[in-house]
């Protein structure tokens, strides 16, 4: 069990369904080996939130590889398991206590009101469970548990932290001022990787087009044509300029460039001025390759040894559950439950 060090809390979590993509390491995983050293960190296995597209009829239905995959992958992208925490959801009653809680401080309206239900709603209507209505709920203990000061999440997150902000001034201006606001950390540049093969809409783990997704672990020649063949314009002589609305194939190109190698955008314009789409996207292809080899080659070191990944989450249980336990206690406490 860890024994923290006073810094502020960071949390960030991510679901153990599919292989995690390009979009999640440059929304959120690359900026984890650095926060470390100036936060303490809880990185969280979702596994609850998975079950929001659990399928009833498949008594096979197991996260356990997948969260291995997951506890590898966050190990091979930097993250010390010495310093932060690793932990999956169910391991940590708490989460489901404080979920329940707060479900009495959030109106139906507020929830109906999130963008990612309401298109879920448009593309399938009559298969809506609750969890997929009420996970930001979830979503909101998560994060509070654990005194939260900022939360690691990609772009397409930020209604629910905003979500979250209302829930626990709700609570504190009711009670006492027991949860910390927590602050939002979003990239300027990469929070939102686009599909590459329909730059208008998010790269997905879920897209029924694998074109338009490169994965962590996608073999190296894969995403090479991936690149190759992804959606630039139609305009001639090309102008590698970053306009999201009038070119948006290789301005989502150069969002995965400069999330990358950590180069302003303007840079990349002025360098790549006079080249051809085609030479840009094999100068891209090749700096992909070489981050995602590096992370491949460290996940295979780690996934061989399923013991270690094991022992990382039960020590992570044992963490976030102590914590946790804490602060839920003092929540108790100002509702009369104890």
């Amino acid at each position: 069990m860890l024994y923290f060090k006073k810094k502020d809390i960071m949390f960030t979590g991510i679901q153990p369904t599919g292989l995690l993509t390009l979009g999640n390491y440059c929304g959120t995983m690359y900026r984890w080996r650095n926060i470390q050293k100036d936060y303490q960190c809880f990185f969280c296995i979702a596994d609850l939130h998975s079950l929001t597209t659990f399928k009833i009829d498949n008594s096979k239905y197991c996260f356990s590889s997948n969260i291995l995959d997951m506890v590898a992958l966050y190990l091979s992208c930097g993250v010390d398991p010495t310093n932060s925490v690793i932990f999956l959801q169910s391991h940590v009653y708490t989460h489901s206590q404080l979920y329940w809680i707060l479900s009495n401080f959030v109106y139906f309206g507020e929830l109906s009101r999130m963008t990612q239900f309401k298109k879920r709603l448009l593309y399938n209507n009559t298969q809506i469970n609750l969890s997929l209505f009420s996970y930001p709920v979830l979503m909101a203990a998560d994060i509070l548990l654990y005194n939260t000061n900022c939360v690691s999440v990609g772009l397409d997150q930020k209604q629910h932290i905003e979500l979250v902000k209302k829930i626990a001034l709700r609570f504190n201006s009711i009670y006492e001022n027991i949860f910390i606001i927590p602050d939002i950390l979003i990239e300027s540049i990469g929070s939102k990787i686009m599909a590459l093969q329909n730059p208008k809409k998010k790269m997905s783990k879920s897209d029924i087009n694998v074109d338009n997704t490169i994965f962590l672990l996608d073999k190296i020649d894969v995403i090479c044509l991936k690149i190759k063949q992804s959606l630039t314009d139609s305009d001639n002589p090309p102008q590698i300029v970053f306009n999201p609305k009038k070119k948006p194939g290789i301005s989502n190109l150069l969002s995965i460039f400069s999330s990358l190698t950590n180069t302003d955008i303007s840079i990349l314009e002025k360098r790549f001025k006079f080249y051809q789409y085609s030479s840009f996207k094999k100068i891209l292809s090749d700096v992909i390759c070489d981050t995602i080899f590096k992370i491949q080659q460290s996940y295979i070191y780690f996934r061989k040894n399923e013991d270690y990944l094991i022992d990382i989450l039960k020590s992570g249980k044992k963490t976030a559950l102590n914590y946790s336990k804490n602060n839920l206690k003092k929540i108790f406490s100002v509702l009369n439950l104890v």
